[in-house]
């Protein structure tokens, strides 16, 4: 897939007004300083389409993108190690989880995870409340180039591993690198296969 166009459409906080229309959403979503902002930028193509932050937590609101006039993309707030009140957390919380809950357009959610670490225990427990909630996902293992390759392998076979422990399969997983632009063309062919789909 080539990307074309791409253009900011709103932010909110109320899932009831996210866009009136049924074209197909993806949405992302990660732990704080995962790169979940220059990742959107390097699928776009775009340095400045999704705010890249020094400070974790920078997203707090439901972002929309337009896609080639033909699919959103949705930026969602990071989870887990935001310098956030306790009470902006659990409003994070509930609008993300109505989010999930309640748009019908959402056909696949791309998960974050920063390949230079362990599995967190934040990271499975998000993961299997997608699973027990019937939400489809994929697994985005950012900042691919901030480890040799053979570490870069032995940390997603660990987390792999780690998943096999409580699920049946595993879900579709990409490794990347907005630096070095590595993995975009492999999500962008896996979102153009499921619109294709959906015609």
């Amino acid at each position: 897939m080539k990307i074309k166009t791409s253009e900011f459409v709103m932010s909110n906080s109320d899932v009831t007004k996210c866009p009136n229309s049924q074209l197909p959403e993806y949405a992302f979503i990660g732990r704080s300083n995962v790169g979940k902002s220059s990742l959107i930028n390097m699928l776009t193509d775009r340095n400045s389409l999704a705010k890249v932050s020094g400070k974790p937590g920078k997203t707090r609101l439901i972002n929309h993108f337009l896609i080639n006039d033909s699919w959103h993309l949705v930026d969602l707030p990071g989870y887990g190690y935001a310098k956030v009140s306790k009470q902006e957390k659990k409003t994070f919380q509930k609008y993300i989880t109505a989010y999930f809950e309640k748009r019908q357009q959402l056909v696949n959610t791309f998960v974050l995870i920063d390949s230079r670490h362990a599995p967190q225990p934040i990271d499975l427990e998000f993961l299997e409340w997608l699973g027990m909630n019937a939400i489809p996902f994929s697994i985005v293992f950012t900042k691919a180039d901030k480890l040799k390759p053979k570490a870069l392998e032995n940390n997603i076979a660990d987390y792999k591993s780690k998943l096999m422990e409580t699920w049946e399969e595993l879900p579709p997983s990409f490794t990347t690198s907005s630096a070095h632009k590595i993995g975009r063309d492999d999500i962008l062919n896996y979102i153009q296969n499921i619109n294709q789909t959906l015609v």
